[in-house]
């Protein structure tokens, strides 16, 4: 679990996507990676262990390009650091993708169950189940929301995600199970965003909410919907106006936040 940053609105996320994660360097990691939802309906994926510098460099070598798409930067738990263990994960009919913080405890029961079924795994994490799930739930004609609140019902633990479908490619899905770190979006003019930490979207935005336990935001570019995990209950959103000045709020040029206070 490490860092993570979601966009979705008029410019291309790509760029927005990785600037985000580069703030959220402080928090140290082993991998990146980001999905962008494309122009012909394809999910785009790169994905890079070591530095961001690197995933920079593929995507500088092989661009993606999206209005909505997510990224991560990961520190090891289930499965080495390498590659195909960095997020973002996809499903296995490439329909959806998922960035996750936290620990799925009852990974391996359910990898067991889905493998019965024939589901084939590309990753040695726990973070791939839960992208599995939720497109078998997809398989049904709900809607994105509807399939993610149906396969985190199944999923044990402290954890935050976020979704995204090219089958609705106008949002992101967030949730947030516990205490897995936080999941907060930033309110832009239209366009949104969406971190585990502040910093990472300061730049764009002052008005940020702030996801609870058992909460489910659905974030397109013009309207942010939060509702219950479970109940799917309307929540009244209430923006906070974020007083912190961005520069203040990076480490840049110190390596990490203690050399800048000394």
């Amino acid at each position: 679990m490490c860092g993570i940053v979601g966009y979705v609105g008029p410019r291309n996320a790509t760029p927005i996507i990785l600037d985000g994660l580069k703030r959220l360097e402080y928090r140290g990691y082993d991998s990146a990676g980001l999905a962008v939802v494309q122009d012909d309906g394809s999910i785009g994926v790169r994905r890079e262990a070591g530095k961001l510098a690197r995933l920079a460099e593929k995507i500088r070598t092989a661009p993606v390009s999206g209005h909505v798409g997510i990224g991560h930067t990961r520190w090891a738990t289930h499965g080495e650091p390498c590659e195909r263990n960095a997020h973002p994960h996809l499903g296995p009919k490439g329909e959806v993708t998922v960035v996750h913080n936290g620990i799925i405890e009852n990974f391996r029961a359910l990898r067991e169950e889905l493998e019965a079924r024939g589901h084939v795994f590309a990753s040695d994490t726990d973070t791939e189940v839960a992208v599995h799930l939720v497109e078998d739930q997809l398989a049904g004609g709900v809607a994105l929301e509807t399939a993610v609140r149906q396969a985190l019902k199944r999923v044990k633990g402290a954890n935050a995600f976020l979704f995204l479908s090219r089958r609705h490619p106008d949002r992101i899905i967030a949730a947030r199970v516990g205490n897995a770190g936080g999941l907060t979006v930033g309110l832009g003019e239209g366009e949104n965003f969406i971190a585990s930490d502040i910093p990472a979207i300061l730049e764009h935005t002052r008005q940020m909410v702030f996801l609870e336990d058992r909460q489910l935001a659905i974030v397109t570019q013009d309207t942010v919907w939060l509702e219950t995990l479970e109940e799917s209950k309307p929540i009244a959103i209430e923006a906070h106006t974020i007083p912190w000045d961005p520069v203040s709020a990076a480490k840049e040029p110190y390596r990490h936040f203690m050399q800048k206070e000394i």
